[in-house]
């Protein structure tokens, strides 16, 4: 890269202080020559200096403080320049045009980040890594994402693809001698590693439903029959009225979606129409609606009004949905407890009630308690997880992961059924090139554009 580039890279906005960032060969230079103060140039790396940034013709802009990162020292391995001005976005802005003017050029989406790839700073894992915790929407993803930025899940590929790249070459340097009757792989060895590589790729791969739920919230359906108490139940879980709650039945006719975050795992709730025999084509698309919402959930909270109890009906629905979804986790919630003397007969034949007043629950968050527990007891095991061992987040990564699991497969069977040496090789570096995509060992232009264009300008 020779050029230098420029951006903004604090949000706008009245704030205390903005951040405009520069890198290329030449960034000190170009801002020195529109810096009132210290000598930039002759200033060593990693300092901060006060003083004016200057306009093109020399007008004072705002006092700053400009902090120098120089190469190969700084995140994108080139020179680095960070001027914080003061916040608000006339003075980043009248900023940023000095440097265009002086021949900086506009930094594009994610380029910052695409540099410090392109300069090995980080492989391709951990810079998409950095647009995943920018976008973080829970604590839990927050984590995963920083894991992946230290390099965890770099780690483990690399040690995997290194494996496959031995495997290779004593194959490949038998297959040279094969005249000569020369073994240079041993057999066991060969069959134990492929094993090993065969369990790894499919827990990555196992991976990825987990990673889809912290990074998209765990699904979860709130079903139930009409006036059980569902809406007023959301609206308690996310501490708003997000829910219009009557006593009319089929007041709720399409999903209401919010959100809410129970110990740093964020929880999507869906509210559905009541489910019952509908009087009208409006409500009766509202109930397939949620038959759908529910068998599509990645948990289900079914609410029982615990004055009326389960009856029949609902408990065929019950056994219906998790004979076609077994692993399907219900949460079995008995509301308007408080209305009923002694306890409530509802429990299911495989799943105890909690009983609960959704009502009290909007005034009193701490009677939530016990349902907020079962929820995070449900997603405990998946959780302690992701806090074990890398988790797969991105989609990307996933297909590549799929692929080379099949093809570490097909290199186990040709061993198997004694197929020739030559279609070994050949699975073997297709699970390397699809390796090699995750981290960027191996890439190409297009895959770069579509990964950083999802970045921010300025990171």
């Amino acid at each position: 890269m020779s050029d230098v580039i420029a951006a903004i890279a604090t949000a706008r906005g009245v704030a205390a202080l903005a951040i405009i960032r520069v890198s290329g060969p030449g960034s000190v230079a170009l801002v020195n020559a529109g810096f009132k103060g210290k000598d930039l140039e002759a200033a060593d790396s990693h300092t901060a200096h006060v003083g004016y940034i200057l306009d093109s013709t020399g007008t004072e802009i705002d006092q700053v403080v400009v902090t120098l990162f120089k190469s190969p020292r700084s995140v994108t391995g080139e020179d680095v320049v960070e001027i914080s001005s003061h916040g608000g976005d006339f003075a980043s802005q009248f900023i940023l045009k000095s440097l265009l003017d002086r021949g900086a050029r506009l930094a594009a989406p994610g380029e910052f980040t695409q540099r410090a790839f392109l300069n090995g700073k980080m492989d391709l894992a951990q810079a998409e890594a950095v647009a995943d915790l920018i976008h973080a929407s829970s604590s839990m993803a927050h984590r995963v994402s920083l894991q992946h930025i230290q390099g965890r899940y770099s780690d483990q590929l690399d040690r995997l693809r290194d494996e496959l790249i031995e495997l290779c070459a004593y194959i490949e340097l038998e297959m040279d001698f094969v005249e000569e009757d020369v073994e240079f792989a041993d057999k066991g060895r060969l069959v134990e590693l492929l094993d090993e590589s065969i369990r790894l790729l499919v827990e990555l791969q196992d991976s990825y439903q987990l990673g889809s739920m912290i990074r998209d919230g765990v699904r979860v359906v709130i079903a139930g029959r009409p006036n059980a108490g569902k809406s007023t139940l959301l609206n308690a879980l996310v501490g708003r009225d997000r829910a219009i709650v009557s006593d009319i039945p089929g007041t709720t006719r399409d999903e209401i979606e919010a959100e809410a975050e129970i110990d740093g795992v964020r929880f999507r709730f869906i509210d559905t129409a009541g489910l019952r025999e509908a009087s009208d084509v409006i409500e009766a698309e509202g109930v397939r609606r949620a038959q759908q919402s529910a068998e599509a959930a990645d948990l289900l909270i079914y609410v029982v009004d615990a004055s009326l109890g389960l009856d029949d009906g609902e408990q065929s629905w019950l056994e219906t949905l998790q004979a076609k979804h077994p692993g399907l986790p219900l949460v079995l919630v008995a509301n308007k407890s408080d209305q009923v003397d002694g306890p409530a007969k509802i429990e299911s034949d495989a799943t105890p009630s909690i009983p609960l007043s959704a009502q009290h629950a909007l005034k009193e968050i701490d009677a939530l308690k016990p349902l907020t527990e079962q929820l995070k007891h449900l997603v405990t095991t998946h959780l302690h997880r992701a806090e074990a061992s890398p988790v797969v987040m991105n989609q990307r990564h996933q297909h590549h992961l799929r692929n080379a699991l099949t093809a570490v497969r097909n290199a186990r069977a040709a061993i198997d059924y004694q197929i020739s040496m030559d279609a070994l090789v050949v699975d073997l570096r297709v699970a390397l090139h699809e390796l090699g995509q995750i981290t960027g060992k191996i890439t190409n232009e297009d895959v770069l554009d579509q990964i950083f264009s999802r970045f921010c300008i300025g990171k």
